[in-house]
This record gives structure tokens, sequence and C-alpha cells, in this order.
């Protein structure tokens, strides 16, 4: 037959081939690239997504329930919370914020209602963690970690059936406050090369001689670490004595570690960025454990690290991308105000260019960064465990918050520099490099997992390819491969056709839904995609296991991936919510960015390819007529600015749900922002008569018979307003040198309570 003529005579040779000089996958590589699933980013990899899937792909909602608890409990929440006297004279939350958060559940969002929890979805969990970022970071770090990495998830995942009846209506009803303990002195990235160590022998536990794991241990960096009262802990378990298996070195394994336990020592308390959600280190010195503590049983043994991906292919893609979508939001909506109230040279800022710049860019990346957040939640309510995916919503979203914080922090300039109770930036602004460097560095993720196992795990062949060289049945592996490489080889060929085609018609002729003024970025998406789907092949084909060195060039393969990603989910956005003509220009600044960041990208990899003839090749096919993109034009960036600088109904959909202090609370530096900014706007019509007579001075305007009599109170009341909004703080000496020590009974018994242990703490009583 031709087919086994084909597999023993061509086949095989390059099956001997691929063997020596492809490199075999580590443990926990494939431990990573086999967690999770694939999604929307697999349809990329093929060159050509299919975007009526996409469409018709059905939008997260929220359930009657969940809607009336972010009503509910989370805006009564928001209202209890004073953020600058937890940062910096509580030090802590106080009492009545930790008893609040077990008795609404908080922390069992993601709990099943069988075992007592909430039973949220995805999306639901991400509007409270949203919400709450806006209103203090510390409460928001809280809220999540609990329902993010940890006992919780992990027991859902793979815990027995007796140890989910246990635990999780202990966890659900704030019985017990968990924390997870991964990272150490020795392992952050690289969790291989942790030391923390357990020894499986027999001892005794609460009376019973049992078998067990004595544990040794350092751990650090531990949000709810200083107050959990299980821990749940990673290590690597040996078994010298095979009591439970063959092996000796089982590998990592995770464990639930109750902190009363003899030998456990909490650390004191760390300070990330001058945030005080509890945060700290922890050891333990000859802990012993009974081996039904590991999550899972004796089965999930050496099973860890692929427990602890999966569990994060999920929870990376809502916490801290729930977090960054409000940051974005957020400084879009103070900003867009401050520039409305601002004035310079007696004209308010936000008609300079140099302002409209950076506010054109807070809008369309908040825009963005919730349409991909909606949609990434909608993947997961749907079954889904997109790895790459929640990957790449991590990094990106977080390091475009960076951008915008950045870029609220110029314009505000002074306003948003000097702290106190007045500023609403400065806490933001602090918890950024937080957000970057938890659940996976930015660095090593752009540059080793966005593309480094999205390569491998999205690409329609390679993982099948990869699967059969390292298969033991070589007979077997040879016909897996034979199949997966010649599918590989067509695919190619059609994928080259397709980018040379759409790359010379600048994707012209592309595939699109009809989707109006839109249609035209379906095309270049499409174009963009099947020339990453080229260039991806042909660099795993000429550089082999070489590639996975390459950071450089890796990060921006990732980079063109994780573009392609975040523009669907705003064509997304805009087909769900209706196709908004007044919302296009923030869909246009999103596309035209995103364009021209691919355009660099493969530019730069064409430019740095190590194997010259083949960047020549992949420019020709690819990139003929050089960068064409240059980003949005000032026309578009002028129209996002004025979106977030006055009230409009594309304004409300921005910033929707986030959250806005009450009027008793004047002082709140928010609240004066948004009176300022209500105010001014109100009184507009009245300044521009004003202007046409070419009158500034409010007496003069009511002398002169341009204003009446309310209507110059009305200018009055709305300049005090601004002079209160863009006011700063200031302090009395000994105020911050004792930070106002003994001035008020009721701080100094605050502050005393984050000094106490696990068991004293008042979120953890009973």
């Amino acid at each position: 037959m031709l087919s086994t003529f084909r597999r023993d005579w061509i086949t095989k040779p390059i099956f001997r081939l691929a063997q020596r000089a492809l490199p075999r996958l580590s443990a926990t590589e494939r431990e990573a690239i086999e967690a999770g699933d694939v999604w929307w980013d697999a349809d990329l990899f093929t060159g050509n997504p299919d975007w009526k899937k996409l469409l018709a792909f059905a939008p997260a909602r929220l359930s009657d329930e969940e809607v009336q608890f972010l009503a509910g409990p989370v805006e009564e929440l928001c209202r209890m919370v004073e953020d600058w006297k937890i940062n910096w004279v509580w030090h802590d939350l106080p009492r009545e914020i930790w008893q609040y958060l077990k008795a609404k559940k908080f922390f069992a969002m993601i709990i099943p209602k069988e075992y007592g929890g909430l039973g949220f979805s995805a999306y639901a969990h991400s509007e409270v963690i949203r919400k709450l970022s806006s209103r203090s970071i510390a409460v928001a770090c809280t809220a999540m970690v609990p329902n993010s990495l940890g006992p919780g998830e992990l027991l859902m995942q793979f815990g027995t059936k007796e140890q989910r009846d246990y635990w999780l209506p202990r966890l659900a009803r704030g019985e017990e406050i968990p924390c997870f303990g991964l990272t150490s002195p020795e392992a952050g990235s690289d969790a291989a090369s942790m030391i923390d160590t357990g020894v499986v022998c027999r001892g005794h536990y609460e009376g019973r001689d049992v078998l067990g794991i004595r544990l040794n241990w350092h751990k650090r960096y531990i949000t709810l670490g200083p107050i959990a009262t299980v821990l749940g802990l990673a290590f690597k378990l040996h078994d010298p004595d095979h009591l439970i298996g063959e092996r000796e070195d089982v590998g990592i394994t995770l464990a639930l570690v109750p902190t009363y336990l003899p030998g456990i020592s909490i650390g004191r308390r760390h300070l990330p960025a001058l945030h005080v959600f509890q945060n700290g280190p922890n050891w333990g010195h000859d802990v012993f454990i009974p081996m039904d503590n590991v999550i899972g049983g004796v089965e999930q043994a050496g099973k860890g690290w692929k427990m602890l991906m999966s569990a994060l292919a999920a929870g990376r893609g809502i916490s801290l991308p729930s977090l960054s979508a409000a940051g974005a939001a957020y400084t879009a909506h103070v900003t867009g105000a401050y520039a409305c109230i601002r004035e310079q040279f007696h004209v308010s800022i936000a008609k300079f260019e140099a302002i409209q710049e950076r506010l054109g860019r807070l809008a369309a990346t908040a825009y963005l960064l919730d349409g991909a957040r909606r949609m990434t939640c909608a993947a997961l309510d749907d079954g889904h465990h997109p790895a790459v995916v929640t990957a790449i919503m991590k990094a990106q979203a977080t390091d475009r918050l960076r951008v915008s914080v950045n870029d609220a922090m110029d314009v505000h300039g002074g306003k948003a520099i000097i702290e106190g109770p007045l500023n609403y930036l400065g806490s933001l602004y602090r918890g950024v490099p937080i957000a970057i460097t938890v659940e996976g560095s930015n660095i090593v993720t752009r540059s080793l997992i966005q593309f480094g196992q999205g390569a491998i795990r999205c690409h329609p062949y390679l993982l099948k390819e990869m699967m059969a060289l390292e298969d033991s049945d070589r007979a077997r592996g040879l016909d897996d491969f034979d199949r997966s490489f010649w599918g590989h080889v067509a695919h190619g060929l059609a994928n080259a056709a397709r980018a040379f085609g759409r790359s010379w018609t600048g994707g012209l002729f592309a595939p699109a839904p009809r989707a109006g003024a839109a249609t035209k970025f379906y095309r270049q998406l499409g174009r963009y995609s099947s020339a990453f789907a080229l260039a991806v092949d042909l660099a795993l084909l000429s550089l082999g296991g070489a590639l996975k060195r390459k950071e450089m060039l890796s990060a921006r393969f990732g980079d063109i991936l994780s573009e392609l990603y975040l523009s669907s989910a705003a064509l997304k956005r805009w087909n769900d919510e209706g196709r908004q003509a007044e919302d296009f220009a923030l869909l246009e600044w999103c596309m035209e960015s995103s364009f021209s960041t691919i355009e660099t990208r493969f530019d730069e990899i064409f430019a740095n390819f190590p194997i010259r003839p083949v960047g020549w090749l992949l420019r020709f096919y690819a990139l003929p007529f050089g960068r064409r993109r240059r980003g949005p034009s000032d026309r578009v960036t002028d129209r996002c600015a004025a979106i977030i600088t006055a009230p409009s109904a594309t304004r409300d959909r921005l910033t929707v749900d986030l959250f806005h202090p009450p009027e008793s609370e004047r002082d709140h530096g928010l609240a004066l922002l948004e009176r300022a900014f209500a105010a001014t706007v109100a009184v507009r019509p009245i300044r521009d008569r004003m202007h046409a007579a070419r009158i500034r001075d409010v007496d003069q305007a009511f002398r002169q018979g341009t204003i009446n009599d309310a209507e110059a109170a009305q200018l009055n009341e709305a300049a005090d307003a601004v002079a209160a909004a863009i006011a700063v703080d200031d302090f009395a000496p000994e105020e911050l040198t004792s930070r106002g020590a003994a001035t008020h009974k009721e701080d100094v018994s605050s502050q005393a309570t984050s000094q106490l242990t696990p068991q004293q703490h008042p979120q953890a009583a009973e």
C-alpha cells in the first residue's frame, strides 16, 4: 500500500532524525503542557480562525442570585471600607470587615452549594473581584486568594470524597482560613528547584500510630499565611522505605497542613508595596501529618505539579485579570473626570493634545481589557480550562494596567503623588508590581509560556508529533508520527498559500463576517493569523528544540498570539453589545494599535531570525511591503479621549459596575472628584456663553448681565467643588513620625489585631 511505503521509506528516516533533534520534555514541562485544554487560541494557531464560531459563542451572563449579591453584600462591603485607614493606620482589615467577609461567604464563591458555598460562576467571581478592586486592593486580594489557587480549588478538582466532605463546609463557613505555600527562597518560577521535603514514615497523630509524612519547609510571600488555619503545602515527597510504592523520589506533592501542629512557625508579616493584605513567611520543622492529608490521597502523591497547573489554568484567568480590568476602567474614569475639571492657562487640560493622547489610550485599554475578561470568563463557564489563554490574560492585563496607571499618574501630576485620604490613585499605583509578579512573573510568562507552551499545546499537530516521538512502543509511535507529520505538511502548505495570498493582497480576500465598518478588522486578523501560523511552522522546522532557548524570539511570537486573542475579544465585545456606533472609535483604536504591534513583532522576528535565509523567506511571505501599520490616528485618539471627559452612554458602558462612594462620603477623594465632574459639566453651557462674551470673571459676567444670579451661584459652587477635588493632604510632623500614635484608642486597638496569632486573629475566630 502507498501509505505503508510512505511510512517505511519516507517517514521512518524523518522519524529517526526528529528523535535525535528534538529534546525530550521534562516531567514539569509535560505536566504543564497537559494541564487544562485549548479554546480560541487553537483556532488562531490554525491560521484560519472561524469567526462565526467565536461570535456565536454565548457571552458571559450573571444569574439573578449573582446580580443580587453584587448589589447587596458587595456594595455593602465596599461602603464599609476605609482604604486609607486600612493601609496607613490600622495595617489590617478591621474586625467587622473580617467578620462580614466570612458571614457573607466571600471566601466561598467557588465552593459548590452542596458544601455550603455560593457556587458562583467564573464571571460572577470576576465581577465581585472587579468591584472590590475599584475600592481597595487589600480587600480585593483578601477575597480573591481563597477563590483562586488554593485548598478550595484543589480539593474540588482532586480531593477525595472524605476530604471534600470535611474541609469544604469548614472553608465555606469561614471556620478555616486557607492559604497556599508554593514559593520558597530557592524556588520562585522554577518550582522544581524547591528544597521543601516530606519523608514517608510512621508517626503519632492525635494519639494514633499512622502512616504519614514528616515535613520540613520554608515558604515566603504567602498571602493569608500569617492568619491561615490550614496551609496547602507543596513539597517534594520521598519514600526511602517504599511504604507507599516502588519509587523513592515520588515528586512534588500537595497536602493540607493545619497550622496549629507542633513544629510550625508563622513568621512576621511581609509588607507588599505598602499594601497590608495578610502576607508572610512560614516554616515547618519535622511536622508530622497523616497520609490522609495528601490532597487526593496517596494516589495523587507525586502529581502535585500537574494539579497546580490544572488549577492555575482557570484561576489565573479570573482574579488578576479582573483586578486589572477594574484598574483600567477606574483610571479611565478618574482621569477623564480630572482632565475635564482641571484647567491650565484658563483651558481644560482635556483640550490639550498631549493629554488627549493619554486619555485616548486609557479609554481604549479599558474597553479592550474588559472585553477580554468577559470572553475568557465565558469560556471558563462553558467548561474550558485554556491554560495558554489564561496565561495571556494574566500577563497582558497586568502589563497594560501598568501603562494605564502610569498614564493616569502623569495626567494627575502632583494630585496623585501626595499620599493621604484624598489620593485615589496612589494605592493602585503601588499595587501594580504585585499583580505583575504573582501567579507567574510576566517576564517568564511572556518569554516561555505564552508561545513556548502555546506552540506545543495549541498547534494542530505538534503535540501529537512529540508524543509519537516519545512513545515507548516504537511501531505505534511511527504510525502516529506518520499520520501527524503528513497532516502537518499539508497544513503547512495550505498556510503558506494563505499567508502569501493574504499578505500580498493586504488581507482583502480573507474570510470575515458581515460586520459593517468592522469587517476590515476581521480580514486583517485573518491575514496575521495565517502569517503567524506559517512563521511558527518554519521556526519550529528550522530551529527545532533550539527555539525554546531563543527567549526573545519566543516572547515576540507570544506578543503576536496575545494581540490576536485580545483583538478577537474586542471584536466580540463590540458585536455582543449590539455594534454600538458610538463605541466604534474605541474598537478602532484597539485594532489599529494591535495591528501596529503585530507588524512590529513580525519585523523584529524576521530581522533577528538566526537562520537568515529563513528570515528573508518569512518576510517575503508575511510582510512583503514592510511595516505599514503605525497605530491609531490622532483623530481616533481624540474621539476616544472625548468619550471619558464627558457623560455619555459610552462612558457608562466603559466604566460600568465600578464602586462609586455614596453622597454621605463627602470627604472621600473619589466622591469629591465625581461631584466636581458633575458640577463642571452642568455649568459648561454657562461657561460657553461667558467665553463667547470674552468674559472670565463670574462677578463681571453677572454685572454685565451675561449670567443671572442663580447661574453665578452655580458657577461659584462648581468652582468650590473643583477646588475641593484638586486639593491634596498635608500632615502635622508628629503624624508622620508616629502615625498619630495614642491619638485614637480605636486605631491603636485595631493595629494590635495585626499582631495576633492565627488562632487569636478576629477573622479566624469561630
